[in-house]
């Protein structure tokens, strides 16, 4: 039985100033067994947490981005969904010295995927700059259900990479080619 100040609640009443004790039975007593302290309505948490996608995000993820941003010790990184782990995790990552042909290769024809791109250009007075790009990577052949996960975890994805500069959302090659990347680089 549940009880709040001596009331009974009813499902879903649960507020984040309550104390709820989950009271077991000792022969004539009860004995608090557990206390709840929760920041929105019980009902309200559990029904955003299932319409969240948004996967897990494996620490691995941030700190090859970091080592990304603040090293340059990668030119990109590529990641993707672990269905069974329910988690982001990273695929592979390309040294400063390829290009981003070898990038743009890296991404397979008919699979989803996220990646991050350091971009350097020169600009037109001759300065030395750099962008980092996100990529969201989701083929026409890729499956429905595959895209629609990559989709719905994209924001949460991103929010955990802080320091990126320009999001990209790509189907086919010409979306992505250099010539775009260049464009929105500047």
């Amino acid at each position: 039985m549940m009880e709040r100040a001596g009331s009974k609640l009813r499902k879903g009443s649960i507020y984040e100033a309550d104390i709820v004790f989950c009271l077991k039975s000792h022969g004539n007593s009860t004995t608090p067994c557990r206390v709840i302290a929760i920041g929105k309505k019980l009902s309200d948490k559990r029904a955003s947490a299932n319409a969240a996608s948004g996967m897990a995000v494996h620490d691995e993820c941030k700190l090859k981005f970091l080592e990304l941003k603040a090293k340059r010790t990668y030119r990109f990184i590529v990641y993707k969904i672990e269905e069974k782990q329910k988690q982001v995790v990273v695929e592979k990552f390309g040294e400063p010295t390829e290009s981003y042909e070898d990038f743009a290769a890296s991404l397979p024809a008919d699979e989803c995927r996220y990646a991050v791109y350091d971009f350097d250009f020169v600009t037109e007075e001759n300065c030395q700059k750099s962008r980092i790009f996100f990529i969201a990577w989701s083929p026409d052949t890729a499956r429905v259900r595959s895209k629609m996960i990559y989709a719905s975890s994209k924001d949460r994805f991103k929010r955990e990479l802080d320091g990126i500069q320009v999001e990209l959302q790509a189907t086919d090659p010409t979306e992505m080619g250099l010539d775009v990347i260049k464009s929105r680089a500047t």
